[in-house]
């Protein structure tokens, strides 16, 4: 789904290549997880009181703020150089984190997994034990992971078709595109 993390996947993956997009995808994979684990054990629903979730979603607001700043500032710098036969640089965790931090920062996942669990129980599993959980999460990591990959890899594939013009406008629509999530976050969490 359109959201913050394919935004900040683009906006890394075109600028670094595969790797940056991978990371933050993988990072934001990493964050579900806690979120599904915590979810699954009944203990995101205690996590939705106003008195966690408000200042998750503030923090959440801050970092969709600032990564629409880094966007905006990419945008309006000059486009680089993709050069593939460069020698490939030390991979930056900072991708990882980001994505890691996105995810764990959203307070709609704690709504997602705390529901989630009952969701299970209308698929068909009568009485929901660890293993219907375990077999339920494992089939949604491994398809998560294998959409890591796809979507890291169409990010550098469409880098050869991006010139200056559209690296700005990329760069700017995903630099809009978070600042409004970052609104959204701070308003919803305000109200």
């Amino acid at each position: 789904m359109p959201g913050a993390i394919l935004m900040e996947s683009l906006r890394r993956g075109l600028r670094g290549g595969f790797r940056p997009a991978l990371d933050v995808q993988v990072g934001s994979l990493l964050g579900d997880f806690v979120w599904a684990v915590l979810g699954l054990l009944g203990v995101a629903a205690l996590l939705a009181l106003p008195v966690f979730q408000t200042p998750l979603a503030l923090a959440g607001a801050a970092l969709l703020g600032w990564i629409a700043w880094q966007a905006l500032r990419d945008g309006l710098s000059p486009m680089p150089i993709f050069d593939p036969s460069a020698p490939a640089v030390r991979p930056d965790r900072s991708a990882l984190t980001t994505g890691a931090t996105l995810s764990l920062a959203n307070p709609m996942n704690m709504t997602y997994w705390a529901g989630l669990g009952g969701s299970i129980a209308a698929l068909g599993v009568e009485d929901p034990d660890g293993a219907a959980f375990a077999v339920f999460l494992t089939g949604f990591m491994a398809s998560s992971v294998l959409w890591c990959v796809v979507c890291a890899g169409l990010i550098v594939w469409s880098r050869r078709f991006i010139g200056p013009g559209m690296w700005m406008g990329l760069h700017i629509g995903c630099a809009l595109g978070l600042a409004y999530f970052a609104a959204l976050v701070l308003w919803r969490s305000i109200n």
